[in-house]
C-alpha cells in the first residue's frame, strides 16, 4: 500500500469511528424519552 492509501484509510476509519462514537456520546448525554411514545391501545 502506498502512502497515500494508508493516509486515506486512517482519516476514512476516524471518520467513520468518530461518528459512532460522537453519536453514543450523544445518546449518552439526551436520552430519547419513552414517556414522548404513545400509549399502546387498550383492549376490551
Amino acid at each position: 500500500m502506498t502512502t497515500t492509501a494508508i493516509v486515506m484509510m486512517i482519516v476514512a476509519m476516524v471518520t467513520v469511528w468518530g461518528g459512532l462514537i460522537a453519536a453514543v456520546v450523544n445518546l449518552a448525554r439526551h436520552p430519547e424519552v419513552a414517556d414522548t411514545e404513545p400509549e399502546p391501545p387498550v383492549e376490551l
